[in-house]
C-alpha cells in the first residue's frame, strides 16, 4: 500500500509544483529588480539586444538574474516538498535525482 502511495504523490504534487514555480518566478523577478536597482541605480536591467549597453553590463545582469532565479526557485521548491512530506509522509520526488 505504501508503495502505491509513493507513486501517486509525485503526480499529485505536479499542480502544486506548477504553482510554486509561478510563485518563485514572481518572487525572483521582484528580487532581481530590487537588486539591480541597488547595484546600478537604474529601474531597468539591460537586455541582450540593447545596443547602448556593453557586454560586461549585459552579462553581469544575466548572471545576477540567473543566480537569483536559481536560489529562489530552489528555496521555494524545497519548502514545498518539505510541507508535502510533513503532511503525507512521502517526499514528492519519484526518484533521488529531484527536478532535473
Amino acid at each position: 500500500m505504501a508503495k502505491n502511495k509513493k507513486k501517486k504523490i509525485p503526480v499529485a504534487y505536479q499542480p502544486v509544483g506548477f504553482l510554486l514555480g509561478w510563485l518563485s518566478g514572481a518572487l525572483a523577478g521582484k528580487a532581481f529588480h530590487t537588486t539591480w536597482k541597488a547595484l546600478r541605480d537604474e529601474d531597468d536591467a539591460p537586455d541582450a539586444l540593447d545596443k547602448d549597453r556593453g557586454w560586461g553590463e549585459i552579462l553581469l545582469a544575466a548572471a545576477v538574474q540567473g543566480a537569483i532565479f536559481a536560489v529562489v526557485r530552489s528555496a521555494v521548491d524545497r519548502a514545498g516538498a518539505t510541507v508535502i512530506e510533513r503532511r503525507t509522509g512521502v517526499w514528492p520526488s519519484s526518484d533521488k535525482n529531484g527536478r532535473d
